[in-house]
């Protein structure tokens, strides 16, 4: 396995739409692996693979308090929603900054996993939020978008003067970011 470079905001790859995945063999199992290590590292719960540069529809997560049950979900689709809540969110892609996004504290959502089985299921809470997160990553969509125009803009010029700066917010000092 190996560790990815995760992209920040503002950065255009992070807009990108991911790609259907028709393919499962080992080297996507190879990318799972190394999203997973990537994310884990990073002290995240979810990464989407356009965050890594990678575009596919991809996303692996952990919400799990020991960090040791991940999930994995390949062409995710949100099927159903109930319940809207608002969530403070957090993103690997925009360290350091956090701010309320309404969302739907339960899903039904359908994928394939790494063999192209297709399966679906449920999920409410974090995990819920995690998976819209993740999904709206594949769809070019960051949760910045969720906020006015003047905090994004705000938020872009403080990540892009860090970043020019080598002082990227260390993501290893929060709880968890998705």
């Amino acid at each position: 396995m190996s560790t990815l470079n995760i992209l920040h905001f503002p950065d255009n790859k992070l807009r990108q739409k991911g790609k259907d995945i028709e393919v499962f063999d080992s080297k996507l199992s190879k990318i799972a692996n190394d999203m997973l290590e990537t994310m884990y590292l990073s002290k995240g719960i979810g990464l989407a693979a356009v965050q890594v540069g990678i575009a596919i529809r991809m996303i692996v997560i952990d919400v799990s308090e020991t960090r040791n049950d991940p999930v994995i979900l390949i062409n995710p689709v949100i099927t159903d929603k109930a319940d809207e809540i608002i969530f403070e969110e957090g993103c690997l892609s925009v360290p350091g900054f956090y701010e309320k996004v309404e969302r739907f504290n339960k899903i039904k959502y359908s994928y394939k996993d790494l063999h192209g089985k297709s399966k679906e299921s449920n999920a409410d809470g974090l995990l819920a939020v995690c998976i819209q997160h993740e999904i709206d990553h594949l769809d070019g969509k960051l949760f910045v978008d969720y906020i006015s125009e003047i905090k994004r803009d705000r938020i872009s010029k403080k990540l892009q003067k860090l970043g020019s700066e080598g002082n990227i917010p260390d993501r290893k000092k929060v709880p968890y970011s998705i």
